[in-house]
């Protein structure tokens, strides 16, 4: 029997259909785009900056604020060392939308899931970015957010997947409101029994960028320390291409202010919001609260021949600040040349309706929705009011003023420490029926506690936002409420006093958007739903950074007999000191 041998020509045909299987398998068993590790270096330090032309001590990050922006794709690990140099200062840094699923440790909320990183330490962040989004990153200690340390973060979709909407050309723009004194001279003001508010901002910064006017600057001037002439403080400048069509991924972090943001003479289209697809709706005013992001679309299709001017003002509070104002620049033109024209005034700051009408406009993007449950299984009414406590004047919730214990709330539970917190339940209501949200209350005395919210695992939970009269008549204060670990669907949003039995009615069940920031309007509410679903313990609170410095949180845990080993980088204040290993 002889060896029987293919011809030279059937023998390559047969080689290239081996190799076309085998390239077919491999499709089949290896993900085409395989998750990465972006991998950030930060130094922390103060240094002497003019982002308005005042200098004054700022923090940044390798000498940028706003800090780097952290660019990363859906799934991939990011992972931030970062180095305190501030010398005297504790930090820690929160990386706001991001859910933490699996590491509730570095959610970077000092006092609940880690002990702050101490001068000349360095603390490594590792986590997963799990979905694509607009999100943000900040100083989760004391007031060091409005000090200058924050950033973006944007996440993008896998490799050949698209977004539900086109464009050409992507940017980021943080806004935030900016004060001349520092965070010390704040807090001292509004913890002492002498009570100094911190007053309306200075300035509004587009991108850390503004021009405050040196000869009628309202804060104490010395010689040098304002100076209009610094190129630091030249406008913000977004060069664009005339007939492209750009998404605006615009994210504010003001310590007080509710901001109108424009662009004169373009309209924006808005698409996302927290990280997900809104039914797509257009603005000429985008109304944005401290903590939210959105993507807006924006053609660029007027006359190309000059300049326009984009333009933030202060709603919701009658404030002093002059407008933030960077340029919308047309290319080829230069990109300082000034517009032709007077910036637009904005809209009224006491236009309530506007705003509570951009709030109910923003809808799930069909094709995108994520139902969520029907029904609730607990229902917590939290109250927002301003009490006094022991002399000194604070924001508190349904009466109750938080303070945070000096060891972290997830290593207590996870270390059976429940001596170091209050293990008294905290009120999940208010006297419904006596209660006048409408009036200044005669008895504005209050508590304090460290007490938090225990949720049974994988439940539903609906969280009532209530707005009251605060301790000046006739004023209600808007409050942009944040919730860390999760996101949560609006259902709804009210005037006046929420009905407990007609108001669930109306809920939109059907297409509400998913967020991790919402407003609660003045003398108004908001409705939130929500899955206790991610083991761990969680910060809610009002993203204003004098609110919260006064006490206006909460603590929610959830699935702590969940949570892995944790790690010993997070320990070391408290009664966890000899917990930490060198």
């Amino acid at each position: 029997m002889r060896d029987y041998q293919l011809p030279p020509s059937k023998c390559i045909a047969m080689m290239k259909l081996l190799t076309f299987c085998l390239f077919i398998i491999s499709l089949i068993n290896i993900p085409i785009a395989e998750a990465r590790i972006r991998h950030y270096k930060w130094e922390i330090k103060y240094e002497y900056r003019s982002p308005d032309c005042y200098k004054k001590l700022v923090i940044t990050i390798n000498g940028r604020t706003p800090g780097p922006t952290i660019f990363a794709q859906q799934n991939d690990t990011v992972i931030v060392e970062v180095k305190n140099n501030l010398l005297t200062e504790n930090t820690a840094i929160h990386w706001h939308g991001i859910r933490q699923i699996g590491t509730p440790w570095f959610d970077g909320t000092e006092g609940v899931t880690q002990c702050p990183v101490l001068p000349g330490d360095t603390f490594v962040y590792k986590f997963v970015v799990d979905r694509p989004g607009t999100y943000l990153y900040h100083a989760h200690y004391g007031m060091q957010r409005e000090a200058g340390l924050y950033g973006s973060i944007r996440v993008a979709l896998p490799d050949g997947k698209s977004e539900p909407f086109a464009y050409d050309y992507d940017r980021s723009i943080i806004l935030n409101d900016w004060y001349h004194k520092s965070t010390y001279e704040q807090a001292a003001g509004l913890s002492s029994i002498d009570f100094q508010w911190v007053d309306e901002p200075q300035s509004l910064l587009i991108h850390g960028k503004g021009r405050l006017n040196c000869s009628t600057a309202n804060s104490p001037l010395k010689a040098g320390v304002c100076n209009n002439t610094n190129p630091e403080c030249s406008l913000y400048s977004m060069t664009v291409v005339p007939g492209k069509t750009y998404r605006l991924r615009i994210s504010s972090l003001t310590a007080l202010s509710a901001l109108s943001f424009q662009i004169e003479g373009h309209n924006m289209s808005v698409v996302e919001a927290d990280g997900h697809y809104v039914e797509p709706f257009v603005v000429k005013n985008l109304f944005i609260y401290s903590g939210e992001t959105y993507s807006v679309l924006v053609k660029t299709d007027r006359d190309p021949s000059r300049n326009y001017w984009a333009t933030t003002n202060v709603v919701s509070r009658n404030s002093t600040t002059p407008p933030g104002l960077a340029i919308f620049n047309y290319y080829p033109n230069h990109p300082r040349r000034s517009p032709p024209t007077i910036p637009p005034s904005g809209p009224l700051w006491n236009d309530v309706d506007s705003r509570f009408n951009q709030s109910l406009a923003i809808k799930a993007r069909k094709g995108h929705m994520h139902s969520p449950p029907a029904t609730s299984d607990r229902v917590i009414v939290l109250l927002n009011t301003q009490n006094v406590v022991n002399g000194t004047r604070r924001w508190s919730v349904n009466d109750v003023s938080f303070n945070l214990p000096h060891t972290p709330y997830l290593i207590a539970l996870k270390e059976n420490l429940l001596h170091t917190f209050s293990q008294t339940p905290p009120p999940e209501g208010y006297d419904f029926v006596n209660y006048n949200i409408s009036v200044k209350q005669e008895d504005s005395n209050g508590t304090t506690s460290d007490a938090i919210y225990r949720l049974q695992f994988n439940s539903t939970v609906d969280i009532i936002l209530q707005n009251a009269n605060s301790m000046v008549s006739d004023v209600s204060e808007t409050h942009p409420w944040h919730l860390h670990g999760h996101d949560f669907w609006v259902l709804g949003y009210g005037r006046g006093k929420f009905d407990r039995i007609n108001d669930p009615k109306k809920y939109n069940l059907v297409d509400p958007i998913m967020k991790n920031t919402v407003p609660v309007h003045p003398y108004g509410w908001t409705a939130l739903r929500f899955k206790a679903d991610n083991p761990g313990v969680w910060a809610f609170h009002c993203h204003i950074e004098s609110h919260f410095f006064m006490g206006m949180r909460v603590a929610f845990e959830e699935g702590i007999e969940r949570v892995g080993k944790l790690p010993s980088s997070i320990m070391g204040c408290g009664e966890t000191k000899h917990f930490r290993k060198p």
